[in-house]
């Protein structure tokens, strides 16, 4: 019976090695296939869409109302950074003086030991990124240079540089032509404040 036993244990772990080799022989996983083939259009710009919802670039660029669920994106205003309007609310230096980061309601401005800092209108309109080639965005994006702009100051936080640094060529191009694609919204947004000057 033991015997039995034992070779019905050897021929499962046989089976159970042969379906395993037999399921990944000659298959890669998705993570491991090559990028898309060149997109254009449409394609590229569905694509750029898809990037910049999955990268959460709506969290702080896009201003927001509340709603019955909390915060919702207001489709107008899509993606047009820190309104400019808006009055710049008096802050209380003593948190950011101790490392503290503060946010406003809709996540567009924010303020901690860098100074305040407001998110920058990616529409199209020329007070967003309507005058940049490419290659200022792929900079900005890649370099964190302000404007894209050789000799201009880092990008400040909450924006994730570090997380972009390694990011494919083809993927800032797709953002890039959906940001084009975008209404226009003009939204002269704030320059960044100092810590000295809060």
């Amino acid at each position: 019976m033991k015997k039995n036993n034992f070779v019905l244990l050897i021929f499962g772990a046989m089976c159970l090695a042969l379906v395993n080799f037999s399921c990944t022989n000659g298959s890669k996983p998705a993570a491991a296939e090559a990028y898309p083939a060149e997109l254009t259009g449409e394609e590229l710009v569905a694509r750029g869409q898809y990037l910049v919802t999955i990268m959460g670039c709506n969290d702080c660029h896009s201003p927001k109302q509340m709603g019955a669920n909390g915060p919702e994106l207001i489709p107008e205003l899509l993606l047009s950074g820190y309104p400019g309007d808006r009055p710049i609310l008096d802050l209380n230096t003593e948190m950011t003086a101790q490392g503290f980061a503060t946010f406003y309601p809709d996540l567009t401005g924010s303020a901690g030991p860098w100074g305040m800092s407001f998110a920058a209108n990616l529409t199209p309109d020329d007070t967003g990124i309507g005058t940049w080639s490419e290659e200022q965005f792929k900079k900005a994006m890649k370099e964190g240079k302000f404007k894209g702009l050789d000799g201009t100051r880092k990008l400040l936080p909450p924006m994730p540089v570090e997380n972009f640094r390694d990011i494919k060529d083809e993927d800032v191009s797709a953002i890039f032509a959906y940001l084009k694609s975008l209404p226009p919204v003009k939204n002269v947004v704030p320059a960044a404040i100092p810590p000295g000057e809060l």
